[in-house]
């Protein structure tokens, strides 16, 4: 059931644990198997956060809950989906799942029984330091084991606080695997550590990664260094009391299918040239129903300009209520709508994760001389399709293609 580098951290109880890497290492799903495990046995109570709550609802809760199933263990389990609460029957041991995007609850949050004793924060490069520094404090009260703090994330950048904070001080090298002293360990791995898990086209795709950033952090597990994002005129401010004023409101969407489907929601500024992006969505292999479900409460009968490249799940979601429009093709759009969007401001609530994340990692081509090319590499680049399709109507009279 376990990869091998990951038996001996079973049952390690070292106060801080940092699991990161390449994708498709097996960290979360060997931390689920750990969560199960410890709570069968009776003595750990775990409180799992993650920045946003509705991606932690589609990720760690339902990877929990998998591994409950894998194990043919449902019988000893509680598992409540509404509160994102599961409880082992066998002891009252509980694992409570929180977004720190209601940091009120977080810090007033107990267990039925007894005190939290691990808390795992999951994608913690999302989160910025003060909401970590408080999750440390809720390792307090008596308890038979020794607490635990728990990092898990693929890396992103060498001047990330988390890279400062932990991995600078120790000198920390691409070339380590492993780092223990008495009060923190770190483990490295990446897919060469999960091959028995994965499919022979998951492997392909990461050995043959042709971005430079991209290969080195999500197939090596490596720290990037801070390459060329396509977007640099954005920041994070929490704007969710402006949103009853927005009245000049745009939504695009991106369709996928192994890619995510995304859609986003903003205003426009007109006379102080600025977006605000206030709400968003995605989901991988989104049925026809699941877009309907998810935008029809959001926009009604707003029209949502979407990706013309799929005729019939538009059509289809029309059919359903929707009103979407194709954004309409001519050539050179793409670089003319990223240039568009370069010369506004644009604001981001901190709700909107997926557009964050895109933001720091959509970066532009680099060609074999290692300059800097005039064409952004097709990864992470969802939100930011879906934002350009929503303001096609703002471009003029020209018509661009969005290929």
């Amino acid at each position: 059931m376990y990869n091998d580098v990951y038996i001996p951290y079973l049952n390690n109880t070292t106060r801080l644990q940092i699991f990161f890497g390449g994708s498709s290492s097996g960290k979360s799903v060997f931390l689920s198997q750990r969560c199960v495990e410890d709570l069968l046995q009776g003595h750990r109570n775990y409180l799992i956060v993650r920045k946003i709550a509705a991606t932690l609802k589609s990720s760690v809760f339902n990877e929990v809950c998998k591994t409950i199933i894998r194990y043919n263990v449902s019988r000893f389990f509680h598992i409540d989906k509404q509160e994102m609460i599961i409880t082992c029957k066998l002891n009252q041991m509980q694992a409570l799942f929180k977004g720190m995007d209601d940091e009120e609850k977080v810090k007033s949050i107990t267990p039925i029984k007894g005190v939290i004793t691990d808390v795992w924060a999951e994608e913690v490069t999302e989160i910025d330091r003060f909401p970590i520094m408080q999750l440390f404090k809720r390792l307090r009260g008596k308890s038979a084991v020794p607490k635990r703090m728990i990092f898990s994330f693929n890396p992103i950048y060498k001047t990330h606080w988390i890279f400062k904070e932990y991995f600078e001080p120790i000198g920390w090298e691409d070339s380590q695997r492993e780092y223990h002293d008495e009060h923190i360990s770190i483990l490295k791995t990446t897919y060469k550590d999960n091959l028995r898990f994965l499919e022979d086209d998951d492997v392909y795709a990461l050995e043959h990664e042709p971005d430079l950033y991209f290969r080195e952090v999500y197939t090596y597990g490596n720290w990037g260094i801070l390459g060329h994002p396509v977007f640099t005129n954005w920041k994070v401010v929490d704007i969710h009391l402006l949103v009853k004023k927005f009245t000049n409101i745009k939504n695009g969407l991106d369709f996928g299918f192994t890619a995510p489907t995304a859609f986003i929601r903003s205003h426009y500024d007109r006379d102080n040239e600025t977006i605000y992006i206030f709400q968003e969505w995605q989901k991988k292999q989104a049925q026809d129903k699941d877009i309907f479900n998810a935008l029809k409460p959001i926009c009604g009968s707003e029209i949502i300009t979407a990706d013309s490249n799929d005729p019939k799940t538009r059509e289809a979601l029309n059919d359903m209520g929707l009103n979407i429009i194709p954004a309409i093709k001519g050539k050179g759009s793409k670089m003319y709508g990223i240039k568009w969007l370069q010369s506004k401001t644009i604001i981001i609530d901190p709700s909107c994760q997926g557009m964050i994340n895109e933001a720091n990692t959509y970066q532009w081509k680099i060609d074999k001389n290692g300059d800097i090319s005039e064409e952004p590499v097709k990864k992470n680049d969802h939100f930011w399709s879906a934002l350009r399709y929503s303001y096609e109507s703002e471009f003029g009279e020209r018509v661009y293609s969005w290929a």
